[in-house]
């Protein structure tokens, strides 16, 4: 894109709410947003970027005060049409260092430089004459322009609205920037386009790259998702103990460990999701990941750490090829599954044997070493569904919040539960899915592309 690019003035009367449609259309969470009158003193550009190229910039801006008192020094010298812009400019020379219109100063300077004008009202308000002066001014701008009628409370003066701004704009559109989704914005953009014909394929060009880049971060929330699922799913904690069996202290202290490592693994992924969505200041009321009635160990077994060279030197060899997942660890008859551990540490001492290749080494009549107990993987059959549930609830909460709400996104399980669920035919293939991925091992690559095609999809569906 050029690096010229579109810029709109958010005017209006104070407490319309002007600062909450730049934070919503800005995608800037840092827009202060208040119910006090005079909160925004000062003009502020808000640009809309995307890898690094800018959109579009919004102003924020004061609202009006003394507009009566300034339309009146306008007309005080007749003035043709095609000379008001440079009357507006000779009002502002004249009377920037006077307090008594600051604010108006403030506002009119980014529109006076060439800033399209976007005028907030509130629609849950009668409509007033005292308006019509704020009007006027905007027209005696020259630029381009249009209305936004904003309903803050649940009383509507609609109609009335329309009816008076119709005859002083170029268009009017109805916009909540605490409830506007994605398909709304990119609505009001297609009608900013239409401003001003300059405008038109740089604002076009703008909607395209802001669709993709939508595409983009529902791509990278269902990577980050089926990542945080499989880590989760795969994760297992041990600890070393003395004697014949752990104590209950011991269980307790690994649980502690691996509950609290399930919640970081949840919670960094939260975080991570917030920064995609440009939502890091957003609160959340959020229960911990319930885990009480779910079974966490999976076994206590011997391991082969501490085994002497010596003793490594002893086991019988038979020849073939050497991999971690196909060692046949036996003592009395049973196989503990510690192939992998046995593959590293004979391949760390492969020259003591004297062999390149070995395809099963039996351990008979040896002294193992040490016991360790394991937490994990989990596998009681609704902990994946607990925790993807969750993932999924907060990312569609957080993609669909307007950048001007700041309402804390309330993490309630029996809430997600009834709000958020899979239709049977996607339950059935996630059950499947969910089975391979509690063994334990890392999965193949097809399951994972898989798993992340199928979040992605449930993504679509529910951000707007």
């Amino acid at each position: 894109m050029s690096q010229e690019y579109p810029r709109f003035a958010v005017v209006g009367h104070p407490n319309k709410g002007k600062s909450s449609i730049v934070s919503t259309l800005a995608h800037d969470e840092s827009v202060h947003i208040s119910t006090l009158p005079g909160t925004t003193t000062k003009q502020r550009s808000y640009p809309l970027k995307v890898d690094g190229v800018t959109l579009y910039a919004l102003y924020d801006t004061p609202g009006f005060q003394r507009a009566r008192a300034i339309l009146s020094w306008l007309k005080q010298e007749e003035t043709p049409a095609h000379k008001r812009v440079d009357r507006v400019k000779k009002f502002i020379y004249e009377h920037r260092d006077n307090p008594r219109y600051q604010d108006e100063i403030e506002l009119l300077e980014p529109i006076i430089n060439g800033a399209g004008i976007i005028y907030v009202v509130d629609g849950s308000k009668p409509y007033g004459v005292e308006y019509e002066a704020e009007m006027q001014i905007l027209l005696w701008t020259g630029q381009p322009s249009m209305a936004l009628i904003n309903l803050i409370d649940t009383t509507d003066y609609v109609a009335e609205w329309k009816m008076a701004l119709g005859q002083h704009f170029q268009m009017v559109r109805l916009f909540n920037p605490m409830q506007a989704n994605f398909a709304q914005h990119i609505t009001l953009l297609e009608s900013m386009a239409q401003l001003k014909e300059e405008w038109t394929e740089l604002v076009k060009e703008s909607i395209k790259i802001f669709k993709l880049y939508q595409q983009q971060k529902i791509t990278y929330s269902s990577e980050l998702i089926t990542t945080l699922i499989i880590d989760s799913l795969s994760l297992t904690l041990t600890s070393s103990i003395k004697g014949t069996q752990a104590t209950k202290a011991q269980e307790l202290q690994l649980t502690q460990e691996y509950k609290q490592k399930l919640r970081l693994l949840e919670e960094e992924a939260h975080h991570t999701l917030a920064k995609i969505w440009n939502h890091l200041l957003l609160e959340k009321s959020s229960q911990l990941l319930l885990l009480e009635n779910i079974d966490l160990f999976s076994k206590e077994s011997e391991t082969l750490f501490g085994l002497s060279k010596q003793e490594l030197i002893a086991t019988g060899v038979a020849g073939g090829a050497l991999t971690g997942s196909g060692v046949d660890l036996m003592l009395a008859g049973s196989s503990l599954m510690l192939g992998s551990t046995l593959g590293a540490v004979i391949g760390g001492a492969g020259a003591l044997f004297g062999y390149k290749e070995v395809a099963q080494l039996k351990i008979l009549g040896h002294k193992l070493g040490h016991k360790y107990i394991q937490v994990g993987p989990i596998q009681h059959a609704n902990f994946p569904y607990i925790l993807l549930k969750r993932v999924l609830y907060y990312t569609q909460e957080i993609a669909n919040r307007p950048h001007a709400n700041r309402a804390k996104i309330t993490m309630d399980s029996s809430l997600i539960q009834k709000e958020f669920t899979l239709e049977t035919k996607t339950k059935k293939t996630l059950d499947k899915m969910h089975i391979l991925l509690q063994k334990g091992d890392r999965p193949k690559e097809k399951l994972v592309e898989e798993y992340k095609q199928l979040i992605y999809q449930i993504l679509i569906d529910r951000v707007e």
